[in-house]
């Protein structure tokens, strides 16, 4: 079975959309970073790293230091599909971050994003 396109994305060429997104809602890149520090356990550094290293989407999740175990707690729709009922666990990661994002862009307070 062929990888979904998305897999092979550089999360160099998806960073620069996530941070645009939460920009063009008033949000900040830092907000961004915090949110992917949260969900995947990478630092500033290591974060650099894979994007100076133009990593695929599914290499950046593998290789993530750790995801976060409230990650479970993400709920909702994002590109038409519930991400807690998403059963491929590289897409349903994927898929958190989108959503997580997407949160921020829509105004969400940070302790409620991060699901403190």
């Amino acid at each position: 079975m062929e990888k979904p396109r998305i897999y092979t994305m550089t999360f160099s060429s998806v960073y620069p959309l996530y941070i645009q997104k939460a920009e063009k809602k008033g949000r900040t890149k830092e907000e961004v970073d915090e949110i992917i520090f949260w969900l995947t356990g990478y630092d500033e550094h290591s974060l650099q790293q894979q994007i100076n290293n133009e990593v695929d989407l599914e290499t950046f999740f593998k290789q993530a230091p750790h995801i976060n175990p409230n990650a479970s707690l993400i709920k909702g729709v994002i590109c038409g599909y519930r991400v807690e009922e998403i059963e491929d666990e590289l897409m349903r990661q994927i898929r958190y971050l989108d959503k997580l994002v997407d949160e921020l862009a829509k105004g969400k307070a940070m302790e409620k994003i991060l699901r403190h």
